[in-house]
């Protein structure tokens, strides 16, 4: 077996490409968007095809990571994954755009369920918890990749080459980092529906990772458009709200161990909850940029250790393969990604996307009251 601290940064590696991948195309929604004429409308139902494509994935994924081992489907996805980034520069039209997000979030949801898998191997090597410390650097790399389209406007890039220059150096550096010998556990199920919820306790862990997962989501897919239209910021500067969404979960992931270890994951989702909605209400109230972004940084920290803790929840759960485990709450948790970024979008159109926003609060109110789902399975 190879030292925990190769493996740790192996997986890390996937992490981060996972979330600059993410961060990079969050980034440039706006001139997406512009560039074909979209209507708020109109990008939420292109980003339902992202969300559904993501959701498809999760449980084919989970099947192929127990048979052929997290580490093989982890670093094929790794590829395709970047590839698919481009072809969303390369959307025409709606229908293109719709069909490429597809495309793109079907990888996206793979690679979530095979580095989820092998992050929960580590940490249980590790006999201790560090899944927070591996989502930082999903919150790390998603950060880089919202910095990236910072620096891309600001030099003049268009989408494509932006695309092309940052997922390439992303996943070169990604697999380099990764290429150590790890044997991954097989589980091959005998029956079994393909496409599964989560079922038992596993079914309120979903549900409290769906509330985390809409919120990510919402944030990620409109944190840029909200400081642009509602704040009046340039485009260079709303990129940075979700820049710093992702730099506070970083800081807060890094930190979650420790306060997984001292106080429980239950008080520590509580404590999320709490934060995700008092950035909300920051965010809705904000007038200018500076105090939407504090509102932004507040809700990183509140959903910083939620999807961590449902992951390591569920691939220790002592009935269901941890693949199958992983990919059930995920079918459910980002599920949020299938009503929320749209949501958002539907609500925007018929209200405001400052009212729209506001619809984040009783999902980080839901967080509170769930976090007990999230005690380990020997102590339920």
């Amino acid at each position: 077996m190879i030292g925990l601290l190769a493996a740790w940064r192996a997986v890390a590696a996937m992490f981060i490409l996972n979330g600059a991948l993410f961060g990079i195309w969050a980034s440039r929604i706006p001139a997406v968007r512009d560039r074909l004429d979209l209507s708020h409308e109109a990008l939420g139902y292109g980003l339902l095809f992202m969300a559904a494509g993501a959701v498809c994935s999760f449980p084919v994924t989970g099947r192929l990571t127990d048979w052929f081992g997290a580490v093989t489907i982890t670093r094929v996805i790794a590829v395709l994954y970047t590839l698919s980034l481009i072809l969303l520069a390369m959307a025409d039209g709606f229908w293109s755009l719709a069909a490429f997000l597809f495309v793109f979030g079907a990888f996206h949801g793979s690679m979530d369920v095979a580095m989820n898998a092998w992050a929960a191997e580590v940490e249980q090597a590790y006999e201790k918890p560090v899944m927070s410390s591996f989502h930082a650097m999903w919150s790390l790399g998603a950060g880089l990749g919202a910095f990236s389209g910072y620096g891309a406007v600001q030099a003049g890039l268009t989408v494509m080459q932006h695309f092309l220059l940052a997922g390439g150096l992303v996943v070169i550096s990604a697999l380099a980092l990764s290429w150590v010998h790890w044997t991954s556990r097989k589980a091959v199920s005998a029956g079994g529906a393909v496409f599964a919820l989560p079922s038992g306790a596993l079914i309120l862990v979903g549900f409290t990772a769906l509330c985390g997962a809409l919120g990510e989501g919402a944030v990620a897919d409109w944190s840029a458009i909200f400081m642009r239209d509602e704040t009046g910021a340039a485009e260079s500067v709303a990129a940075l709200g979700y820049a710093v969404f992702s730099v506070t979960m970083v800081v807060f992931r890094l930190a979650g161990g420790f306060f997984i270890a001292r106080f429980g994951p239950v008080a520590t989702a509580r404590f999320g909850g709490v934060c995700a909605a008092l950035g909300v209400l920051a965010v809705v109230s904000a007038a200018e940029a500076g105090v939407a972004l504090a509102g932004f940084a507040l809700m990183g920290v509140g959903y910083a250790v939620i999807m961590p803790l449902a992951f390591s929840r569920a691939a220790n759960d002592p009935h269901v393969p941890p693949g199958q485990a992983i990919a059930s709450v995920a079918t459910l948790g980002y599920g949020g990604l299938l009503i929320g970024p749209p949501l958002i979008g539907f609500l925007a159109e018929m209200l405001t996307l400052r009212l729209a926003f506001a619809a984040l609060l009783p999902l980080a109110v839901l967080i509170v009251l769930l976090s007990g789902a999230l005690r380990p399975a020997s102590a339920n």
